[in-house]
């Protein structure tokens, strides 16, 4: 089981909470910054899923594929369906990003020069 596989699995909701923009806000002192972070790494997420999610569908595929060959398979729909179930990648990332498991850091114009 991946790693990202094992953080969903933990307990995150995969509906949408109500957060405190101070809150958000608190963490980089701009809430623009904060956002602009959580976006980032859902960004990450999404890609990561996504490959993974066509890595495991692949497994799957026949390529001399007809109408009369076409057939459902149960194990891929479950699979979809898993993936389906799973929290939106923006979901956690923000909570990634409250509980401070994400790295960043600030390029400023004083980085630049030194």
């Amino acid at each position: 089981m991946s790693k990202l596989r094992r953080q969903l699995s933990a307990n995150i909701p995969s509906s949408v909470e109500p957060k405190s923009l101070k809150d958000i806000k608190e963490i980089t002192g701009n809430l623009y910054e904060s956002i602009a972070i959580v976006a980032r790494r859902a960004n990450q997420i999404n890609i990561t899923l996504r490959e993974e999610l066509h890595n495991k569908l692949d497994e799957f595929a026949s390529h001399t594929d007809s109408l009369e060959e076409i057939h459902e398979n149960k194990e891929q729909i479950e699979i979809s369906r898993a993936y389906e179930k799973m929290p939106n990648p923006a979901i956690l990332a923000l909570n990634e990003f409250m509980e401070g498991k994400i790295y960043y850091r600030l390029n400023t114009d004083n980085d630049l020069f030194r």
